[in-house]
């Protein structure tokens, strides 16, 4: 943009000065033509006056004639020494006076001619004519090197076409720098907009920019404006959805619970209302739509652009692996899963209760998603300058190609075991960006399994 904007000024203003060039290359030639279409008149008026000015003959025919020259003539010969000439020619050419070089072709008829002749890298002007003297038909030649039309190839190189040239090759400096000076604002304005979040949607500082772009400016803050409510309007939808849900879904999964302990204890032979699988399949039924609506509630909570004006606080990950470990002990038992930690005290600064659903997802996909026997490990401590928290287990595992993708909103890896939403890891990455960073995945220790790790900004 800037580049063709910068380019159509430099070619909006040099293109007149090259015209404006031509124009006065133009003008200096119909000046020069004109001052020498003068100056034949005047080479035309002299030739008459310097056949007047043969007054007698030679002594002999071998003397040339005796001449008294006209003022005008004598004027003309004294303000132009060496760039004039005159010469007296009989009829068959022959130069009776003046000088020997203009002899040559004499005009066939009575009317005058006019030429150019270049001689020792000057360039002369000639009139020649018949005319009447005291000695008979003669043919008067007057020749003048001082003619502007044969100076003006030098002229219009060094008085026009190379001054302009140079103030052409000025004004494109002069331009390109003072364009960039006035884009500068434009740019910044620019790099401004490239170094924001997908997820800022503030308005843009009008005063900064210059009155032509604050249009512009102002039809962006109201797209952002309008983008911003949108997205407002959802996330409110989100929680208050998620939000109507848990009650009902807490009431729903309670009774659940309670009939399918019902029908787990009911003696053999006794009656139930549903066979004990179904029981069971509409309890894990509850149970995900209970857990799909807690994820999409915390997923509308952890929304970047909903934390921004919410103060962080030093949180203790030490304390916060301790706590989780705790909740999770009963799920990692009931699938005879080691939990255990790997702890070293350490202090970030962040949302508390964020990264209490940020741990609480990776060791809940960890547990659920490991085979009865296996191991889950939560650590927490400094790496360098960097505090890390990351949950590691030693289950199947997320292939490479696909560990882009389960950070995705509902994504799951194909062929997956298990119940799930595909919210769970998306919810943890959406917490990590609150803390200006993302979650790594890699491999587990020997190659099994999956380690997942954030990393906080040191500072």
């Amino acid at each position: 943009m800037t580049s063709g904007l910068r380019r159509r000024l430099l070619v909006m203003l040099i293109v007149p000065l090259v015209l404006l060039a031509l124009a006065n290359a133009w003008f200096d030639y119909q000046s020069a033509e004109n001052v020498g279409s003068k100056q034949d008149q005047q080479l035309l008026a002299l030739v008459p006056l310097v056949a007047d000015s043969v007054i007698a003959a030679g002594t002999s025919k071998a003397d040339p004639p005796v001449l008294l020259l006209a003022p005008a003539v004598e004027e003309f010969l004294k303000d132009r020494p060496g760039y004039s000439a005159y010469a007296i020619l009989d009829p068959d050419g022959k130069v009776l006076h003046g000088e020997p070089r203009l002899a040559g072709q004499v005009p066939s008829a009575q009317e005058p001619e006019l030429h150019s002749e270049e001689s020792s890298g000057i360039t002369w002007r000639i009139a020649r004519q018949r005319q009447q003297s005291v000695l008979g038909e003669i043919v008067v030649v007057v020749a003048d090197a001082s003619d502007p039309r044969q100076q003006w190839a030098r002229a219009i190189l060094i008085k026009v076409l190379l001054p302009n040239l140079v103030l052409i090759a000025a004004a494109a400096f002069a331009v390109r720098f003072a364009v960039e000076q006035a884009l500068r604002p434009l740019l910044a304005l620019k790099d401004a907009v490239e170094r924001r979040s997908p997820r800022d949607l503030s308005a843009l500082d009008e005063s900064a920019s210059p009155e032509e772009v604050r249009p512009l400016v102002q039809s962006l803050n109201r797209l952002f404006g309008l983008v911003n409510a949108q997205a407002e309007g959802q996330r409110r939808f989100i929680a208050d959805a998620a939000h109507q849900l848990r009650t009902p879904l807490a009431a729903l999964q309670a009774q659940v619970e309670a009939w399918a302990q019902a029908a787990q204890g009911k003696p053999p032979g006794g009656e139930l209302p549903l066979p004990v699988e179904q029981v069971q399949r509409l309890r894990g039924a509850t149970r995900r739509t209970s857990q799909l609506a807690n994820q999409l509630l915390a997923l509308s909570r952890a929304d970047a652009r909903a934390m921004e004006a919410q103060p962080m606080q030093r949180v203790d990950l030490k304390e916060l692996c301790e706590t989780q470990l705790e909740h999770q002990l009963d799920a990692a038992a009931a699938k005879s899963i080691d939990l255990g930690v790997e702890l070293e005290p350490v202090q970030v600064t962040g949302h508390d209760w964020l990264l209490r659903e940020l741990l609480g997802n990776l060791v809940d996909n960890a547990i659920k998603y490991t085979p009865e026997g296996g191991t889950v490990t939560i650590r927490c401590g400094r790496r360098g300058d960097a505090a890390f928290l990351e949950v590691e287990d030693d289950g199947p595992g997320v292939p490479p190609g696909e560990r882009a993708h389960v950070l995705e909103r509902f994504y799951r890896v194909q062929g997956t075991q298990g119940e799930g939403t595909g919210l769970g890891l998306a919810i943890a990455e959406e917490i990590a960006r609150v803390h200006h960073s993302h979650l790594q995945l890699r491999e587990g220790r020997d190659g099994r399994g999956l380690r997942i790790t954030l990393t906080f900004p040191s500072g």
